[in-house]
């Protein structure tokens, strides 16, 4: 195995981040109290991992696709667990996760917790037969503190196997609040005021909005967040019908997907509406996802869909502020009414291969929502955010970036009905290969017919 990096808790984080977090805090309601401690740091009140007993002299192994920097935080979420139980746990990461871990589920050689990017490779991991079901402790804690969709990403076969971890939105435009104001465009709330914003900054001699697709062997991905977006938005099923078409209980070339690209290609395929600071049309195919956005800051683009994560793409000289109130930020691309509120977007699970009592206990601990603002916080101080879950117990007063406190209340609002990216669940030979290749075939001049066509060709047989 190769580019691996193994990490152990240490108590002190490089960089002279000072003594690593030890957070802790209720099981309700997303405490994160805690005594402090003469140095300042917030010491951990082992009170709340007495159910766990002592695990000392046992190890749990836990093996991810998070690599360095973002790993840390995960390494430092875990050391509450480790001085209260007296457990270690080891934290190995690796680029090629996602072939590796079927690899050693294959050879009965797993870590004791995989942390899984997607139900499809979750599937395909319960499939092997290695896995084992999550204990009851677990189950009810993701009762409480997820909805019902998020465990059933999580369950395979009636089995629930594996609780959420972290989460993203997808569903975003990004914007700059100050161009906005200056001009007096107001934040669509539905969908027909998104249309209106469009016309009206068009009208005004602007391209309103910027893309781009290109991302190596994976172009076109864009495009696949873009329609899924909008198969939950187009059709009076929306969340069902986006579930029948990911499951393809109805064909990729039939109505709702059909109208849903042909509502990209309202915004996309207009030569009025793109590329702005790029070219025309076609220019979305040769631009890269990582720099359609970054004309937001300079007003050179005006609206730009791409998911929480695209923060991480602005310079860090300075010159970009990312708030409410700054040269960037985004908000949540509309339903047809202000009360619709489907939204898109991925995250990590938690599953395991043993079921040793110590393994048990530490999946138990991931997840409450002590272990959610643990990590919540160990992101903010070591990475500046970039970090959220879904888990409705996180205390927004434990995030830092902007985007995660909007990410989150957006996962957080009552009316929010979650999907997961649709291609990160689809057979490979769609999800990651002809509906990336017809995409950029699409944008490129091919028909929605013609395009969705040839997705529904690629579907596997069986």
């Amino acid at each position: 195995m190769t580019s691996i990096r193994r990490h152990r808790r240490s108590a002190v984080i490089a960089g002279g981040l000072g003594v690593a977090l030890a957070l802790a805090a209720c099981s309700s309601g997303g405490d994160s109290g805690g005594e402090e401690s003469s140095s300042g740091s917030t010491t951990t009140d082992c009170a709340d991992f007495e159910s766990y007993g002592d695990l000392t002299g046992k190890t749990v192994t836990v093996y991810s696709g998070i690599v360095a920097p973002e790993d840390q935080p995960y390494v430092e979420s875990y050391q509450p667990f480790e001085d209260c139980t007296g457990a270690t746990v080891e934290y190995t990461s690796d680029k090629n996760f996602e072939q590796q871990i079927l690899v050693q589920a294959q050879a009965g050689s797993a870590p004791d917790i995989a942390i899984v990017p997607q139900p499809g490779l979750l599937q395909q991991l319960v499939a092997t037969g290695k896995a084992v079901a999550a204990p009851d402790e677990v189950a009810a804690n993701v009762d409480e503190f997820w909805g019902e969709d998020w465990k059933a990403y999580g369950t395979v076969d009636g089995t629930f196997y594996a609780a959420p971890s972290g989460a993203s939105v997808k569903s975003l435009v990004w914007y700059n609040p100050q161009i906005f104001e200056a001009n007096g465009w107001e934040v669509p709330t539905t969908l027909d005021e998104l249309a209106d914003l469009t016309a009206t900054i068009a009208e005004s001699g602007q391209k309103p909005w910027c893309a781009g697709i290109a991302s190596g062997e994976a172009t076109g991905w864009p495009i696949t967040d873009w329609m899924e977006d909008m198969v939950l938005r187009v059709s009076d099923g929306g969340p069902d019908v986006y579930d029948q078409w990911v499951n393809h209980e109805i064909a990729f070339n039939s109505e709702v997907p059909t109208a849903a690209l042909d509502a990209v290609g309202d915004y996309l395929k207009n030569p009025d509406y793109v590329n702005a600071g790029f070219g025309d049309v076609n220019s979305i195919a040769t631009t890269t996802f990582q720099d359609a956005g970054l004309g937001i800051p300079q007003g050179t683009c005006f609206l730009h869909r791409m998911a929480s994560f695209y923060a991480s793409n602005f310079p860090t000289d300075g010159s970009v502020t990312v708030a409410e109130d700054g040269n960037a930020y985004a908000f949540y691309l509309p339903g047809e009414t202000a009360d619709d509120k489907p939204v898109l977007g991925a995250g990590e699970f938690n599953l395991a291969f043993s079921d040793r009592p110590e393994v048990q206990a530490f999946q138990t601990y991931l997840s409450t929502d002590l272990w959610a603002n643990t990590k919540a916080k160990a992101s903010s101080e070591i990475t500046s955010g970039g970090w959220i879950s879904a888990n409705k117990g996180l205390d927004e007063a434990n995030l830092v970036n902007p985007i995660d406190k909007l990410s989150v209340e957006i996962l957080q609002d009552p009316n929010t009905v979650f999907r997961f990216d649709g291609s990160d669940q689809m057979p490979a030979a769609v999800g990651s290969n002809a509906f990336w290749k017809q995409a950029t075939n699409w944008i490129t001049g091919q028909s929605t017919a013609d395009t969705l066509d040839k997705i529904e060709a690629a579907w596997p047989a069986s």
